[in-house]
């Protein structure tokens, strides 16, 4: 009876042993773990922020039609613009408020929702404006039919006015932005380095260089529709109407791909 039990005793002793993971074997499943996260990591990263793009041209299509629905029920015209009153009560921000009051997530592009009275960079920060409302999307303002003298110190002509106008489809509406609203010139440099804001009062295309989607931003268009463009294709579309979109920042106009700032060169070529 005591053999039976000590052999009983050392099978399962032997078992244990064999069932046991040595010290090596654990290192190597660790290691095999940490490999593992680091392919995935960054694969996983991209795909977070390709849904962030998607999420943030949603937004905007959705913009496009609170413009539409606007529009249709004022003869056609876009709102005045903040400049046409007192108080700025022309401004998007309260014209399109009964569009947007139900879910004011949609004034934030999703990589941009900290605002930069809080810390937040000027890429991936959100203003805030005179109503203490936060977003990081703004409106081109020369899309507006403001009242004479009223203009913001632009020509007249510039403005647009109206949905009803021959190529709406390359005309920019409401878009990423640094700003509430922006009205870029065909002069208007690239910013130096990323993030390069200061300035942007007579240098609009600062407020709309913002790298938030690796190379490429999101705009709704004068006929409502949204797409993902590139920055450097920003120089191309019809901002005003007068605005030139073979100048010198496209490569109708001669632009080199050594003349941007570095941190753009690697984006592509309009």
């Amino acid at each position: 009876m005591e053999k039976s039990r000590d052999r009983i005793e050392a099978r399962s002793t032997k078992i244990a042993r064999l069932r046991a993971f040595t010290l090596i074997e654990l290192l190597v499943v660790i290691a095999v773990i940490a490999l593992l996260m680091a392919i995935l990591m960054p694969a996983l990263q991209r795909v977070k922020k390709q849904a962030k793009t998607v999420a943030c041209r949603s937004n905007l299509r959705q913009w496009g039609l609170y413009f539409s629905l606007y529009t249709d029920g004022n003869n056609g015209f876009f709102h005045r613009g903040w400049n046409s009153s007192e108080y700025r009560q022309d401004s998007w921000m309260v014209v399109m408020r009964p569009y947007y009051l139900d879910d004011p997530s949609l004034c934030y592009c999703p990589t941009a929702t900290k605002p930069r009275s809080e810390g937040a960079n000027a890429t991936f920060g959100a203003w805030t404006n005179f109503l203490n409302e936060h977003g990081s999307y703004g409106i081109n303002i020369c899309v507006t039919d403001p009242l004479p003298g009223r203009e913001g110190g632009r020509p007249a002509e510039w403005y647009w006015r109206t949905r009803d106008v021959r190529g709406a489809a390359n005309i920019p509406l409401f878009l990423d932005d640094f700003w509430w609203d922006t009205r870029p010139h065909h002069t208007d440099a690239p910013p130096v380095y990323e993030g390069q804001v200061d300035g942007w009062t007579s240098n609009a295309m600062k407020m709309l260089c913002l790298n938030r989607h690796n190379g490429l931003t999101n705009a709704a268009f004068a006929d409502f529709s949204s797409r993902t463009v590139g920055l450097k294709e920003l120089w191309t579309f019809k901002w005003n109407r007068q605005f030139d979109t073979t100048g010198a920042w496209t490569r109708a106009g001669g632009v080199q791909p050594q003349d941007w700032p570095e941190w753009m060169r690697s984006f592509k070529d309009y």
